[in-house]
């Protein structure tokens, strides 16, 4: 494993002192598998007079992959859904051709000191389903398969892993997993998808006899199994699936393979053209052109 194989990250302030550190998209590497961004926020301890809540705005052209280790939130969008999220459960919003949604502190939190922990994922849609119309899947911590493999914890969030299937449907092949492996503990990473990453959510690894720190992301070589071992009770996701379809464009919550589609979309948001969420009267409002520039 070699330097340029590794993801450090960098801190990204959301608003409201909530910070996240952000290893997708990277100058190595635009995606992995379909994932073309990747935060990891917390664990944070929520003071009473904390407002971390993410006002309504818009996305086109992926899916939101949202994933709690602790704490809560209220989802709301513009085709109507509300769900309560909670740690375990996987909630895929694709966005497709246009959806606003919001996510605030449920009213219970509201006012009292609390944990929040989490990953926050973006896969991005292949082109033939760039523009399908947005929609909303919540699958439960109950519905996520899992199961123990030479001592570590597995659970397959999204794809097939170890005889497991996800329920949580995709638009191609996807690879998710949580895994939780004690203290001398090995796991054999076979049967990876044509790309993958893994991440150390807490605790230090071994990968192959080479260490990978806590917070570090790590590019893995998929022709051939991987050993990874806990040097300390650790916890760990591992990411991938097949290439994207050609290269993607971002700007800002917008994802495309077109950069004059990312263009129409802000100026949509600008226009206030896209559905409103029920019940929500505020918006982010889109980032301020550079002088003299454009966005793109």
């Amino acid at each position: 494993m070699s330097v340029a194989q590794l993801l450090k990250g960098h801190d990204k302030d959301l608003g409201g002192g909530f910070v996240v550190r952000r290893y997708l998209p990277a100058a190595v590497k635009q995606a992995v598998g379909p994932f073309i961004f990747f935060d990891h926020f917390g664990p944070i301890d929520v003071a009473p007079d904390a407002d971390h809540d993410v006002r309504p705005h818009p996305h086109i052209g992926l899916a939101t992959v949202t994933y709690l280790f602790e704490g809560a939130m209220d989802h709301r969008d513009s085709i109507g859904t509300f769900q309560r999220i909670e740690p375990g459960a996987i909630n895929w919003m694709t966005a497709g051709r246009g959806i606003v949604h919001s996510e605030r502190t449920p009213r219970d939190l509201v006012g009292r000191p609390h944990r929040t922990h989490g990953l926050q994922l973006w896969a991005a849609l292949p082109q033939a389903h760039e523009e399908d119309p947005p929609s909303f899947s919540h699958t439960p911590s109950a519905a996520i398969p899992e199961l123990t493999v030479d001592g570590a914890t597995v659970r397959v969030l999204i794809g097939r892993a170890y005889g497991q299937v996800s329920p949580v449907p995709t638009f191609m092949e996807t690879l998710y997993l949580d895994v939780q492996l004690p203290a001398g503990r090995e796991l054999v990473l076979a049967d990876l998808p044509a790309e993958a990453a893994i991440y150390p959510v807490a605790g230090s690894l071994l990968l192959d006899d080479a260490p990978l720190a806590a917070h570090l992301m790590a590019l893995l070589d998929t022709a051939a199994p991987q050993r990874v071992r806990a040097q300390e009770d650790a916890r760990f996701v591992v990411i991938g699936g097949a290439a994207l379809d050609g290269r993607r464009f971002l700007f800002w919550n917008f994802v495309s393979s077109s950069k004059e589609r990312l263009l129409r979309a802000a100026a949509d948001w600008e226009a206030q053209r896209f559905e409103k969420v029920p019940g929500e009267t505020e918006f982010i409002a889109l980032p301020k052109k550079p002088a003299g520039g454009t966005y793109l």
